[in-house]
């Protein structure tokens, strides 16, 4: 019987072998479609892995370029600064560990648990301090030389931010922070062109984590940033800044204080400052009066509040709040109703202390009126009835038409971050009309005023107001200029010569008397706001806006000064009072500086004649008001707001453009002279003897033959206590036998 055959051996291998074979042919498919995947599909991914474990990318910060004044100062630069680091996997066991928490921490003035956290990271590179003084890196260096820990510690060489003048020019300047990127101000307006590229050294390491030799190194350079070249004239900016921060102090201003100086006929901004301000080396640390405030709120308030404290210093009060002008807008609605005949030279106006506009009552500051005026005698006088009555023969149609006209519906455009724009109606009734034509119901931004009034003096031209006049390279090449940008021909150049003509009568016989300069014609408009906005619960005016505007010279404007303090602490905050002093402090500065001769007119001379005048007592700007109309120079000796002492003393004789010291520090005070005696010494034994004790020598009497003769009187007498540079008056008289005896 035959049974069912089986397969032969061989027929058995061969279908395990043709299965194995497609077995194998599938595995190697599948191998295949997997390395493509990884070597050409997800290759970069791949490499980038590969580089992040076997490669060291170290940055190479570029140079920040400079920021410059318009002198060619540095007002913000770079300079070198040096990082600590520790390489975590070139450390070799604990011991060694151990060794670098303590030593760094003592060297550096760290936590040990700091150090040790850097040191125990998973990473070839962390940092352990940043901005370290060369000094204490050549500690650290000889540390990490001496204790073989080369490879556990090196140094990095990098570059920070250092503004030399500190908070000079701040608001304007602003900062960088902590990346390094331009935060506030020009640096961040010019960031791009400030900041340069950034360099990389690409460092290969093997499979121990370990350096390679420098043939795999690869450098990719940094490329360092352009300079900018400011319009910012560093005297000027001084001039502003010491007197703004004076007036703050000495007005207890609580919203802090703004002032601009521009040329009206470029639109370059000659300085700018906000009191008060910070200093951007350290631009978060805030005042210690705005500290104690935080520390007594809540804890869980605290944080919000260091931040909104921290934006509010930054803040250029300049540019970035808008308020109500007051007065000093009367310029432009001037220069608008004369420039649209709506209004001539020859009107006369009525001022009963009050106007009626839509059966509601508008007071003038003068609360009895100023009586029958010219239209000079009105701006003058700041009559705020005159000037409704001017806005109202405008017409809303007008009015609106120049207010856009001198930029005041827009933003100036000025190369600053943080620039606001106006408030204002853009539909008029008959009483926003009467408000606004003397400053009040609408608001703009201090640069958008002082933009809009140069326009009004220099011939009539918008000019867009500009910080930035060049941007050079790292070698000093020039890259790019930048010129004055004609926005418009607002009013025409008659009408402007009217507008400087009627200015200068407010500071020569107006409201802005105080900010005279004697041997200079200043043109002005002196400016005090009501704070609408923060009125009572009764609906009375609380706060105030004290500012004035000055124009000079005013025959041909070089300077246009706008200067505002937000809610002085003052029972009269007028701007007359307040703003107008200080403003004729800087242009005494100023004006010499700038080399504008003075010309002194029969009066301004006749002023300068007499004794000096007490001024102890005195506010120091208010001292310096009239002691400057007297014809005298002014420095001031100590931190403080009031005189306490002056040099020479009241009541002694001091030719115009002599100086006067005042004290406003009892411990400054010099101690005080005796006066030597002089009678019968001659010319130069009495000017050795006077000069000598530090004492002001005036020579009364003495002829060219002074050989001949001799002291006889001196005034103050021999014996009495004075002032260091007093004036000592000695007559002189020919020497005869009985002066010679009696004088021994």
């Amino acid at each position: 019987m035959c049974g069912k055959m089986s397969k032969s051996p061989s027929a058995t291998i061969k279908i395990r072998i043709i299965a194995a074979c497609l077995a194998a042919v599938l595995g190697f498919l599948v191998l295949i479609v997997r390395l493509f995947q990884i070597q050409i599909i997800d290759s970069e991914e791949y490499q980038l892995q590969a580089a992040e474990t076997q490669l060291q990318v170290t940055e190479i910060s570029a140079n920040r370029g400079a920021i410059y004044d318009a002198n060619g100062n540095k007002l913000a630069m770079s300079i070198t600064a040096w990082t600590v680091c520790v390489d975590p996997s070139s450390i070799k066991n604990d011991t060694q560990r151990e060794l670098i928490v303590s030593g760094l921490s003592e060297i550096l003035g760290v936590s040990e648990s700091y150090v040790r956290e850097k040191s125990e990271r998973n990473t070839m590179y962390a940092e352990v301090k940043v901005k370290v003084e060369k000094s204490v890196v050549e500690e650290v260096t000889a540390f990490a030389t001496n204790n073989g820990l080369t490879k556990c510690i090196f140094i990095r060489e990098d570059v920070t931010r250092k503004y030399p003048y500190e908070n000079f020019a701040a608001s304007v300047i602003g900062f960088v922070n902590i990346d390094y990127i331009g935060s506030y101000g020009l640096e961040a307006y010019y960031d791009d062109i400030l900041s340069g590229t950034s360099g990389k050294l690409v460092s290969a390491r093997d499979s121990w984590g370990q350096k390679m030799p420098y043939e795999y190194d690869e450098l990719y350079s940094s490329e360092d940033g352009n300079s900018i070249v400011t319009t910012l004239d560093e005297g000027i900016q001084y001039f502003v800044e010491k007197h703004l921060e004076l007036a703050v102090k000495e007005h207890d201003v609580q919203q802090r204080a703004a002032c601009i100086a521009m040329d009206p006929n470029t639109g370059k901004i000659l300085a700018m400052a906000t009191k008060g301000d910070f200093d951007p080396n350290s631009y978060t640390t805030l005042p210690d009066s705005v500290k104690e405030e935080i520390q007594n709120l809540p804890d869980d308030e605290q944080g919000n509040a260091t931040v909104q404290a921290q934006y509010d210093m930054w803040r250029n009060k300049a540019i970035s709040d808008p308020y109500e002008p007051g007065s000093v807008f009367k310029i432009i609605t001037l220069a608008a109703a004369l420039d649209s005949n709506t209004t001539t030279l020859g009107d006369t106006f009525d001022c009963v202390g009050h106007a009626y506009v839509a059966d509601r009552k508008i007071s003038c500051w003068k609360t009895f009126g100023h009586g029958h005026q010219t239209l000079a005698d009105a701006v003058q006088n700041s009559c705020n009835p005159a000037f409704i009555q001017i806005g109202l023969n405008m017409g809303v149609s007008n009015f609106q038409s120049y207010f856009e006209a001198f930029g005041l519906t827009e933003k100036t455009n000025i190369d600053l971050p943080g620039e606001a724009t106006s408030i204002y109606h853009t539909q008029m009734t008959e009483m926003n009309l009467a408000s606004s034509s003397f400053g009040q119901t609408f608001k703009v931004t201090p640069i958008q005023l002082i933009t809009a009034v140069s326009a009004a003096v220099n011939g009539g031209y918008l000019y867009e107001p500009y910080l930035v006049q060049e941007i050079i390279s790292a070698d000093g090449s020039v890259v790019e200029e930048y010129s004055p940008t004609l926005v418009r021909q607002v009013i025409s150049e008659d009408t402007s010569a009217t507008i400087r003509s009627i200015l200068e009568t407010v500071v020569s016989d107006g409201s802005g008397r105080t900010a005279s300069v004697p041997g200079y014609k200043i043109g002005g408009k002196t400016g005090t706001s009501e704070k609408l906005d923060q009125l009572s619960e009764e609906g009375e005016v609380e706060a105030y806006v004290s500012s004035f505007l000055a124009v000079a010279p005013a025959e041909d404007p070089q300077i246009v000064i706008l200067l505002l303090l937000d809610e002085a602490q003052m029972e009269n905050p007028y701007g007359s009072v307040v703003a107008a002093p200080v403003v004729g402090a800087m242009l005494a500065d100023i004006l010499p500086y700038m080399g504008v001769e003075p010309n002194y007119t029969e009066a301004e001379l006749e002023a300068m004649t007499g004794k000096v005048k007490d001024v102890t007592g005195n506010l120091v700007h208010d001292a310096m008001t009239t002691l400057r109309l007297q014809g005298y120079s002014v420095t001031v000796s100590g931190e403080g707001t009031t005189v306490v002492a002056q040099s020479p003393e009241a009541g002694s004789q001091l030719s115009a453009g002599g100086t006067i010291t005042l004290y406003t520090d009892e411990s400054l005070i010099p101690k005080e002279i005796e006066v030597p005696n002089v009678e019968g010494m001659s010319v130069t034994e009495v000017n050795n003897a006077i000069i000598g004790a530090g004492l002001k020598l005036k020579l009364i009497g003495v002829s060219e033959s002074a050989s001949d003769q001799v002291a006889y009187t001196q005034t103050p007498a021999a014996g009495e206590k004075v002032m260091p540079g007093t004036i000592i008056e000695v007559s002189f008289t020919v020497k005869t036998e009985e002066t010679d005896e009696d004088g021994g």
